[in-house]
């Protein structure tokens, strides 16, 4: 590693962020994914890049890639597809798990054409849905493989789907490790040999077998992606109709990654050990802890195909952290709800700064509980998939406000609009007032890939300039400090009053039977709509609907925001990344009613 390289302080306030920003853009960053990449061969050269571990009880034994393998994997596969016929305008999705290979054709797929990650969580309708919609040509999924249906999934989703020309496979069979590999390529051969047909003109290609025969110092195409090109798509919103896909260029992701590792500072410096657990289809996984440690160095250890749902890794989280000396890692609410269940105590975690806690706010109650559990230091932040990934986050060394998501990053313009009933700019909020959160920056995406749907997506203040209307709803202190209010569509309406879910669930949480609680909107005759929570429970602990709804209403002070009703369930509907799936609950709940 270049023992020049050097990583500056985390900026600890609004004015050091001010400061950052008053310095102009820097001039000297890569101009794409791949230029980065590139860079991060040079710059650090063997030092570990990429540790994988397959299972979680066997998480000691890892696989691992330097900076320079690493970039010579990204340039193979970028030679892969490009041998596959895939130009800077053509799109190749990514069914896959979280495997090292998710990122390499994550970053190939970049820097040959578009990449475009999907949720393999999915079912057939709904992956062929966005490969349709993307008109991808080319798709890369799992080999048939013991205990997998992921091939049989896509294999119907590629039916349907016209465009797709080939299907690229890769060998979970490669990253078992030990006596088990072999058992395990005989049985995934045998299943190879027994699958199903695909529909005529698909062609398949081995992954691993495949990039051994291309160049991996060079991208054979003669391509140079430029800044303004197109790196990927990322599905969106999860609205009905057709798939949202968010286009992001290059320098997009590259802008991202610089503004959120200025940001953090040395918390992100070379060597240091970062867990990835949350999916790479996910704009977390795939530039906090992807892009963003090939940029300063760090060393990305990614955590069993399912991640953070992988068999034990939970109760063995403890014991990874102080085996691997890990430095960080980023999760969601839920994630650090389920932590609280297993003790750390007796682990040497001296290595773990901090935490980054993201996609949904996190009950202040939550932080504290989890804090003083753990002693370990949880930064909120606040992100979102047309902003590329990170647009704010609370100071590593500063003043962390709970329940904030902390100071917009540098660069990262922020303003609280008050809009009208049209949805137009009236004026900007005052400090404190509520407002809708408006963001413009090189971060900011292009726009969603069908046109119909950017309606109603950007904002025109008051001297013609656009800025990107978040759907958030939000305010800002007089410290700099960005908090949540809610979505606008998650706004619960009683009466004309609006009220912010979060207020309501802040006060489940302070109950200690309490892991997750959500408040949702019922339609009323009268009010328009009342609030209803949703709760599930810690592991063994009991406490009846009345006497929670009577905790809660001790402390919620605003006699409109106290609950109709309470429903205590075995679990609550989750997202692929761990966050409350309130639509589900609204459909719950509707069927209540009958």
């Amino acid at each position: 590693m270049n023992a020049a390289v050097k990583i500056a302080a985390p900026l600890a306030d609004w004015n050091a962020v001010q400061q950052i920003t008053s310095q102009g853009w820097p001039d000297d960053l890569p101009q794409s994914t791949y230029a980065l990449i590139q860079r991060a061969a040079d710059r650090f050269g063997d030092a570990k890049a990429l540790s994988f571990f397959l299972e979680a009880k066997a998480h000691r034994r890892t696989s691992s890639w330097t900076f320079r393998r690493y970039f010579e994997a990204v340039t193979r596969t970028a030679n892969l597809f490009h041998r596959l016929g895939v130009g800077h305008d053509d799109v190749v999705a990514l069914v896959l798990p979280n495997l090292p290979e998710t990122y390499f054709c994550l970053w190939g797929g970049e820097a040959a054409g578009i990449a475009l990650p999907i949720n393999p969580l999915l079912e057939p309708g709904g992956i062929a849905d966005l490969v349709r919609a993307a008109k991808a040509r080319i798709v890369v999924t799992v080999a048939p493989f013991p205990g997998s249906d992921l091939y049989e999934k896509v294999s119907a989703a590629v039916a349907e789907s016209p465009d797709v020309t080939d299907l690229v496979t890769v060998d979970l069979a490669q990253s078992v490790l030990g006596w088990k590999a072999l058992p395990a390529r005989l049985k995934q051969a045998q299943l190879v040999r027994a699958a199903k047909p695909l529909r005529p003109g698909i062609h398949v290609t081995r992954y691993h077998k495949a990039i051994a025969g291309v160049a991996g110092d060079r991208l054979e195409s003669g391509r140079t992606p430029k800044g303004d090109d197109v790196a990927s798509y990322f599905g969106t919103g999860g609205s009905t109709g057709a798939p949202k896909l968010a286009m992001r260029t290059h320098a997009n992701e590259v802008a991202n990654t610089f503004m959120s590792t200025r940001m953090l500072g040395d918390g992100l410096a070379p060597g240091e050990v970062i867990f990835a657990g949350l999916p790479l289809f996910h704009v977390n996984g795939a530039l906090v802890t992807g892009l963003s440690p090939l940029l300063t160095g760090g060393h990305v250890l990614l955590g069993t195909p399912q991640g953070y749902r992988g068999p034990g890794l939970i109760p063995l989280f403890w014991d990874i952290v102080e085996q691997h000396r890990v430095s960080f890692f980023s999760g969601v609410p839920t994630l650090f709800s389920s932590l609280m269940q297993t003790s750390p105590k007796g682990k040497d975690l001296s290595s773990l700064r901090f935490a980054i806690c993201g996609a949904a706010p996190m009950a202040p109650e939550l932080i504290a509980q989890f804090e003083q559990a753990t002693d370990i230091r949880i930064l909120e932040g606040y992100g979102l998939t047309e902003a590329t990934c990170v647009a704010s986050v609370n100071p590593l060394d500063g003043v962390r406000k709970a329940g904030s998501v902390g100071l917009p990053l540098p660069f990262q313009s922020t303003r609280i609009a008050v809009l009208d009933d049209q949805d137009k700019w009236v004026r900007d909020a005052a400090i404190g007032e509520t407002g809708t959160i408006a963001l413009s920056g090189p971060n900011v995406f292009l726009g969603y890939r069908i046109e119909a749907q950017n309606k109603g997506l950007w904002l025109t203040d008051s001297d013609d300039a656009q800025w990107l209307n978040t759907g958030d709803l939000g305010a800002l202190d007089a410290d700099g400090y960005l908090w949540l209010k809610g979505r606008t569509k998650d706004v619960i309406i009683r009466g004309g009053h609006n009220i912010d879910p979060a207020m309501i669930e802040d006060a489940f949480y302070a109950h200690p039977a309490v892991a997750l609680a959500a408040a949702i909107g019922r339609a009323d005759e009268h009010a328009g709509e009342v609030p209803v929570v949703y709760v599930e429970l810690k592991p063994g602990q009991t406490v009846d609907e009345a006497a929670l709804l009577a905790f809660a209403d001790e402390r919620i002070m605003e006699r409109s925001a106290r609950p109709k009703a309470i429903y205590i369930l075995p679990t609550l509907p989750l997202t692929a990344i761990g966050k409350v799936f309130k639509p589900e609950l609204r459909r719950i709940d509707q069927e209540r009613l009958g």
